[in-house]
Formats: structure tokens, sequence, C-alpha cells
């Protein structure tokens, strides 16, 4: 197939790149910098440049493409582009990245149309779910209350709307997937709170390419948590990725000092928040995961996360 890949530079997208050209599909990618075409052609795709957010520039790159399917991995999370996190005012971190989300799924979905009907899968997220309804891990069909809430339930509502497929990404790791958990990890910087009991689904990100490889090629339609086997709480995952990274065990804050110095997303996180099943993607998608929990990815992530292997991966 031809495969419309926006945003083909990021964490996933490159990957989603390398492994639909190894499967044979013709792929379109995009950047919005021209200094990585270079890289997006290394891997196998012919490239554009693209600002998802300016709706001629999409439909004009989408129809010259005539893709059968696009996925959007539109993101603006990178520190060049949102700098770093300010856990107490998240929502400038996140403006770009929810601009893309709503905004530029909306220009996507109307290039689609004008490309002729071509199928979308858009990326979504599934860290953590903080809504109280349910138990501590939530199936697609439970209610979904998550950081960027509106911006998401914009861009699932507009991709299913549309006859399209979402994959719903848990917490990303792997090469240049977390490199500012670790970074925070060795300065001390990233404390437990509470007792830290809250739930997240992780996921490498190899295994969220592989799973969007398969909604892809079966032009999946609903939504997908795209997440490990292993939900797990913060007090279990956090400290074994210290471990595994050569940092020490994270300090342990309260939660009644955190909430004014980490924001109320980070406190609900660790303390309350309910992870996902993924069992929807592997009955549906057929997904096999490489990494089925983060104890063995975290550890061979580590092993292989030298200066080299970065650079592989196009950072």
């Amino acid at each position: 197939m031809r495969v419309f890949v926006a945003g083909g530079t990021g964490v996933v997208g490159r990957r989603l790149v390398s492994q639909l050209v190894a499967r044979n599909h013709q792929v379109i990618a995009t950047t919005t910098s021209g200094n990585k075409l270079e890289f997006l052609g290394a891997l196998g795709a012919e490239t554009v440049v693209m600002d998802g957010l300016d709706p001629d520039a999409v439909r004009d790159a989408v129809v010259a493409a005539m893709p059968d399917v696009i996925v959007s991995e539109m993101t603006a999370l990178a520190p060049e582009h949102a700098g770093r996190l300010n856990p107490l005012r998240p929502g400038r971190f996140f403006e770009t990245t929810n601009r893309l989300r709503s905004e530029g799924t909306d220009n996507l979905v109307a290039a689609a149309r004008a490309a002729g009907g071509a199928h979308l899968i858009a990326q979504s997220a599934a860290l953590f779910n903080a809504t109280p309804v349910g138990g501590l891990v939530k199936t697609e069909d439970d209610p979904l209350e998550v950081p960027g809430a509106d911006a998401i339930y914009h861009l699932e509502r507009a991709v299913r709307g549309a006859g399209g497929g979402v994959v719903r990404y848990g917490s990303l790791y792997g090469v240049g997937a977390n490199d500012d958990q670790i970074d925070l990890l060795h300065k001390r910087m990233f404390p437990l709170i509470g007792r830290g009991r809250g739930h997240v689904s992780l996921v490498h990100a190899d295994d969220a390419a592989t799973a969007t490889v398969l909604a892809v090629e079966l032009r999946a339609e609903g939504v997908f948590n795209i997440v490990d086997d292993e939900p797990a709480p913060v007090a279990d995952w956090l400290p074994y990725l210290a471990e595994c990274t050569g940092a020490k065990p994270p300090r342990t804050v309260p939660t009644w000092l955190a909430r004014p110095l980490a924001g109320e997303m980070m406190v609900t996180m660790m303390t309350s928040g309910s992870g996902f099943s993924n069992e929807k993607a592997k009955r549906e998608l057929g997904w096999t995961l490489k990494y089925p929990s983060w104890r063995q990815g975290f550890r061979e992530f580590a092993e292989h996360a030298t200066p080299e292997a970065a650079h592989e991966q196009g950072r």
C-alpha cells in the first residue's frame, strides 16, 4: 500500500516508517524541518516538509501522495518544540500537540476526503486513566480521563467518525523515547509521590510501531489500547527503571507537599491512576509484543541505550 505518515521523525514515527518499508509498503513521510529530510530518505521513505496546522499544506501533500492509508503521528513533544515540562503548567507544554490532535486531525480528515477517501489511523494516549469508574485496568469501553483530554477526545471522535482507527499508546520507552525520565532520575528530580500506588501502562516504542503497522494493514476501525501486558504501580516500575539505568532510587515525597510543587497531573498519576488492557489489540490486530513486560523491556533497553544507538535512532 501507499502509506502517508504525518510525523515521520518522532519516536514512533521513525520506527513506523522503517517497519512499513521493511514490509514493502510505499511510504511518504512528513517532517516540519527540512534538515530531517535526509534522515527520512535514508529510512526508505519519500519525503515531504509539511506543517500539520496548515490545512492547505496538508491537503496538497496528501492529494499529491494519493495514499491508501494516512497515519497521524503528529506531536510537538520534543524539547525543541515544547521545551521542558513544567508539571504546574502542563497546558503550555502540550499546547502545540493539543492543536495537532484537534486542528491537525481535522486537516488530515479533510485531506483524506480530498484524496479519495484514504483510511485514517491516528495515535492517541493511554498512559494512565484518571477516571474513578471501574477497576485498576481499563478497556476501550471504559470512560477515558487523561491529561489533554479535550484534544484527545476530539481526535478520537474525528477519526472514528471518519471510519478510521485510533491507537492509544501507553507511556513510551526505548532509545530516544524516555530520555527525559532517565535524566530526571539521575538528577534525583523524579520522586515517588505518596506510596506510588497509581498504575501506569507502558509500551516499548518498537512494539507501538508494530501494532500501528498491523492497524494500517488491516485498515482497522475503532479504538485500541497499545500497552504491554503489565500495568504497574509507579512504586514498582519507577525504582526498577532507576536501577536498570544506574540511577539512585527515587526519593519519596508526601502527597501534601508534592501537589503545590509537582501539580495535580503528577499527583493523580502516581497516587490514583489506572492502567489499560491490551486484550482487544492482541485479539483483533493479531499483535504479539516483543516486550510483554516493562521488566524485560527496561533491562534490555538500558543495555542498548548507548550514544551510538541513540544516533542510529536519528536523535
